[in-house]
């Protein structure tokens, strides 16, 4: 892998602007160390740090950076499908969208699907075998919550295409509409009681943040200094004055949360981040000129989706390992357990790495299907195909970051948009969609530019 690694990054064009690449796999290294740091494992259950020392609560303000992918993957789309367009054969727009969206989607559903098939056997072995109870239980349970993730990515790349036509008509104007939308959701369930439009949120808020990164794209962020103090001062009015809590990630038994469905809140935390990552991004393109750091970058990018579907398998590999071995797990938050942190985390670190090295090569997208090759005209009616595809992978995903694989046995259900979805049905949605997202992309003779080292 090395050497192919220094040949990516050799090969970097001048062109590239390798601030993105820092800012993808930052952020999600960025949750994956938050998510070690916060879990609050005892032999009773999981809690949350934030929880027990809620004086913590304020650096969620930092180190939520979720925004800050969504917004590097506005700027990623952006590029991609203007590039596809402007290689389309004449009248095959449907081949185009279907080809993007296949572009865009392998790298996250190749290692989902290895992941979630995995752990599925893997949970169906265990309650055959009679267990599932305490810590191996809340696993099965935990171990797929972050394929929300997945799943709000998933529409933002369905959506690019019609939201980048908005923003190329409109400008900052789409983005506006987009969290005006947003305010009016608020002020319907806060202030009207309207039940259930909360969840609109889970569009409005990610995809204004992800209009951001079409602005990116077209150089129309001129001001970040500006976008950032105005979320900032916004975010701080909003959870000083309004119904909104301090910390920008889900806290357990709280009545408002800023991450499910999202808020105005947490739009404007979005904002704020925005801005200052943009003020970074001079220096920062300074320091990736660096042979060794530019090398560095690539080599995670290109394992960053593996490393954080798997993050949390480590995690409680690690916490699994020290109850089999009798290691007292400390109460959260205590001087004993602040002192066990450095160790838990290399642990779960150098278990992350070996999960990594088991299933990397997952996150290697196929190659396209050359022009000219048998079947590269396209499949008939491919970008409805495609957009179906991608609905039931969308659904499929939430349904099972919702559900987990606790209680297979026992037909356990969560409630998506108001209907049961188990286990097994969430798997065949998933599973169903990208096949067909693969069929309808495969043979379109369209190469799609991703934005990766």
């Amino acid at each position: 892998m090395g050497s192919s690694v220094r040949e990516l990054a050799g090969a970097t064009p001048a062109t590239r602007d390798r601030y993105v690449d820092l800012l993808r796999v930052a952020s999600l290294g960025a949750v994956v160390l938050g998510h070690w740091l916060m879990a609050a494992v005892t032999p009773d259950g999981v809690g949350n740090l934030l929880a027990v020392v809620p004086a913590l609560q304020p650096l969620t303000w930092l180190l939520q950076v979720m925004p800050v992918f969504f917004f590097v993957g506005g700027f990623s789309h952006a590029l991609s499908y203007r590039s596809l367009l402007r290689k389309r054969p004449e009248g095959t727009a449907d081949s185009v969208y279907s080809a993007f969206l296949r572009a865009r989607l392998q790298r996250l559903l190749r290692p989902t699907m290895v992941f979630v098939l995995v752990w599925g056997a893997a949970a169906l072995l265990v309650q055959l075998l009679g267990g599932g109870g305490g810590l191996t239980g809340v696993t099965l349970r935990m171990v797929t919550q972050p394929l929300w993730f997945i799943g709000i990515y998933l529409a933002m790349v369905a959506f690019t295409p019609p939201l980048l036509k908005l923003h190329e008509r409109y400008g900052w104007g789409a983005f506006v509409g987009l969290a005006g939308a947003a305010v009016a959701v608020d002020v319907l369930r806060f202030a009207a009681g309207v039940p259930y439009v909360a969840f609109l949120n889970f569009a409005f808020v990610w995809l204004a943040v992800h209009q951001l990164g079409f602005l990116r794209a077209d150089g129309r962020i001129r001001r970040p200094a500006l976008l950032a103090g105005a979320g900032l001062v916004t975010a701080g009015a909003l959870v000083a004055f309004g119904p909104y809590p301090l910390s920008m990630v889900g806290m357990p038994g709280e009545k408002v949360s800023n991450m499910a469905p999202p808020t105005l809140a947490l739009l404007a935390h979005g904002l704020w981040l925005v801005g200052a990552v943009e003020l970074l991004r001079a220096p920062a393109a300074r320091l990736l000129e660096r042979p060794r750091i530019w090398r560095t970058v690539v080599a995670a990018n290109g394992v960053a989706m593996t490393a954080f579907l798997w993050h949390l398998t480590a995690m409680f590999g690690v916490y699994g390992a020290m109850l089999a071995l009798d290691v007292e797990l400390p109460a959260p938050a205590s001087a004993a357990w602040w002192a066990q942190v450095p160790l838990r985390i290399a642990l779960a670190a150098a278990l992350t790495a070996g999960l990594v090295a088991a299933f990397r090569a997952f996150e290697r997208p196929a190659a396209p299907t050359a022009p000219g090759a048998p079947g590269a005209s396209g499949t008939p009616g491919a970008g409805p195909l495609a957009a179906l595809g991608a609905t039931l992978c969308l659904l499929g995903v939430l349904g099972l970051s919702m559900v987990g694989f606790g209680g297979l046995l026992d037909g356990r259900t969560a409630l998506l948009i108001a209907i049961p979805v188990s286990a097994p049905a969430a798997v065949a949605m998933t599973l169903g969609g990208w096949l067909l997202v693969e069929r309808a992309g495969r043979g379109t003779g369209v190469r799609a530019r991703i934005q990766r080292p």
